[in-house]
């Protein structure tokens, strides 16, 4: 018997890792999968960019607000773009997932 899961309201930014996701159930759909995925790279990416362009930023009396460790935001900003890629490659493959399917059945 396939596991029943709830329908999830839309994702925000700061609940993407909070939430439970049902991967196990029959109908599972990639490009919802891969949505979700590009989804949370770009939270992470848009996180990262934020955090760089506070870098410098002082405050009125002159001392530096934050600071900024550059090489571990660097990092972020890589793994964004990898999980970018890897997100779309899954899109181009339910892609063609779907297009085969339609030929068998045509």
């Amino acid at each position: 018997m396939a596991q029943s899961c709830p329908k999830s309201a839309p994702v925000s930014k700061l609940s993407l890792k909070s939430e439970a996701h049902c991967a196990d159930k029959m109908d599972m759909d990639l490009s919802a999968i891969a949505l979700q995925g590009l989804q949370q790279a770009d939270a992470q990416l848009n996180q990262a960019a934020t955090i760089i362009a506070s870098f410098g930023i002082t405050s009125p009396d002159g001392a530096g607000l934050d600071t900024v460790d550059l090489s571990a935001e660097v990092i972020a900003l890589l793994s964004a773009k990898t999980q970018t890629s890897a997100n779309l490659a899954t899109l181009k493959t339910a892609d063609e997932i779907q297009k085969n399917a339609i030929d068998l059945i045509g």
